[in-house]
């Protein structure tokens, strides 16, 4: 069996035109958003794209890279709630937005103004529905994240973790080994665990013999056993 070359999420970019088309819009409203005026923003993950508390008249689309929702305690601790991965965006917010935006690695997005996507929408009941179903699977990925954080045990939280990131990342897990884009602290970030308690888990996994890790590479040495472990059922992906 023939391993391929992992790719880094930074190097796989997507195209509106080809995302749209693949989601299932009709062509004829894909090119009103290819005409839509944006820019390319390039990003960098030492820092906050976007800082709670303040409006959002924007419309994104991840075009390479991760972008992360994140919110924080009282105490300044970090959440992140949400992941956007290539081909992936992230609606107007009317009002005051009270969760903030990091790269986790490197990224390019494509950012437009509210009003004219509000006027493609508004013009377009099915453009409205097809946006909808995109909330939806959001919100299903939410829940998800939910009983992942406040039901599963610590080994079970980052087995799905790793299992949902190589599905949304398009990973062949047969031929195919997987660039982990996180740090143990965004690990911990995201499964509610500290960086120590995430680093025992990923060694308590290589004994195990479910993954093998060279650098930031993971190889998925027995994938059906990982998901039993993480209780991962790709279905809300969909």
């Amino acid at each position: 069996m023939t391993i391929r070359r992992a790719r880094s999420p930074a190097e796989t970019g997507v195209n509106l035109r080809d995302t749209l088309l693949r989601a299932g819009l009709a062509s004829k409203f894909v090119e009103l958003f290819v005409e839509m005026p944006h820019k390319v923003v390039h990003v960098e993950p030492r820092r906050p794209f976007r800082d709670p508390g303040a409006t959002r008249d924007e419309v994104m689309l991840v075009r390479s890279g991760i972008l992360a929702k994140f919110k924080s305690d009282g105490s300044g601790r970090r959440q992140i709630v949400a992941l956007r991965f290539p081909g992936e965006g992230i609606l107007p917010h009317e009002g005051v937005a009270d969760f903030g935006l990091q790269a986790i690695v490197r990224s390019e997005i494509l950012v437009g103004r509210a009003e004219d996507f509000d006027a493609i929408v508004d013009a377009n009941p099915e453009v409205a529905r097809f946006f909808w179903k995109l909330v939806q699977r959001q919100n299903a990925i939410s829940y998800e994240w939910l009983v992942n954080t406040g039901r599963r045990d610590s080994t079970a939280r980052v087995a799905h973790l790793l299992c949902e990131t190589a599905a949304r990342m398009g990973i062949d897990v047969r031929l195919q080994p997987m660039i982990n884009p996180f740090t143990q602290q965004q690990i911990a970030d995201i499964t509610g665990q500290t960086s120590v308690n995430v680093n025992r888990v990923f060694a308590d996994l290589e004994r195990q013999a479910l993954i093998k890790r060279r650098g930031r590479e993971i190889l998925f040495t027995d994938w059906n056993e990982l998901r039993r472990i993480a209780g991962f059922q790709p279905g809300y992906l969909q």
